[in-house]
């Protein structure tokens, strides 16, 4: 009689505080609206818990099933990136203008041959970012440079110029090796020598540039690369000196190599 009034008791006290117990949100003990009997909700153990908790780490440092690959080449090309650059051409083979037809100019060569040697200093500044698609996927840089020229073959020894570039590379996605066009022009100082009498000399001092040119540029990292390729050049002064002295000007092509290095500090990521 005494443990059944005992196990009354304990029943009584249990029925009038689940509803305490239900107002302030003790875990794992709710109360049935509908019914006076206590359910129990599932609450986990430490073991299962335990358990869970590599999943959970594991799925949040995967990265995400559609993230796109990084491209190496968005820490290289980028805008307003700036290059000391340095190149150095051996030009030996004298061609035709390749623009004689648009001036009606003969299409030959001359039998006065140059060998031209420019050694060229340039700021690149990079102007855009990687753009287009497939193979039209890259960047646009300007430069411009101070080349110094020495003449080894030909009348005249030396030749100066101010020259403006734009190039434009072609930017696979993580190709280290990267091909690139550009063109060049600028104006200059050459010790002309025709009019001292020489045959298909110079006619004057002043003279104009064009370079074209194509070529691989290897990036070492982000901060330096290398450069090979071939440039056209040709020199001539637009016909100023005529018709005291003909303008016969010089036309070769050779490679050319070179050296570029970050300016300042990284892009930031």
């Amino acid at each position: 009689m005494r443990w059944r009034a005992s196990s009354l008791f304990l029943v009584l006290s249990t029925l009038a505080a689940s509803p305490l117990i239900a107002q302030t949100g003790s875990p794992g003990i709710t109360r049935d609206n509908n019914s006076s009997m206590l359910s129990t909700s599932a609450v986990p153990s430490d073991a299962a818990a335990a358990d869970a908790a590599p999943a959970d780490l594991a799925l949040t440092d995967a990265a995400p099933a559609n993230a796109a690959p990084r491209d190496i080449n968005q820490s290289i090309y980028y805008r307003n990136k700036t290059e000391l650059s340095t190149e150095v051409g051996y030009l030996p083979f004298n061609v035709p203008l390749i623009f004689d037809f648009l001036v009606g100019s003969a299409y030959t060569t001359w039998p006065l041959k140059y060998t031209l040697v420019p050694t060229i200093t340039s700021l690149r500044w990079h102007v855009s970012g990687i753009n287009g698609r497939s193979v039209l996927r890259g960047s646009w840089d300007f430069t411009f440079s101070f080349a110094a020229t020495a003449i080894p073959s030909g009348p005249e020894t030396h030749y100066f110029a101010f020259d403006y570039g734009i190039r434009r590379n072609f930017i696979p996605r993580n190709w280290r090796v990267v091909p690139y066009y550009e063109m060049r022009g600028g104006i200059g100082y050459i010790n002309a020598k025709g009019p001292d009498g020489v045959l298909y000399a110079q006619g004057q001092d002043l003279t104009f540039t064009l370079m074209v040119g194509s070529g691989v540029r290897w990036n070492l990292n982000p901060k330096y690369s290398l450069e090979f390729g071939a440039t056209y050049m040709h020199v001539s002064n637009a016909y100023l000196s005529q018709p005291k002295y003909q303008d016969y000007g010089i036309n070769v092509w050779g490679p050319l190599v070179g050296f570029n290095m970050r300016l300042g500090k990284p892009k930031k990521p």
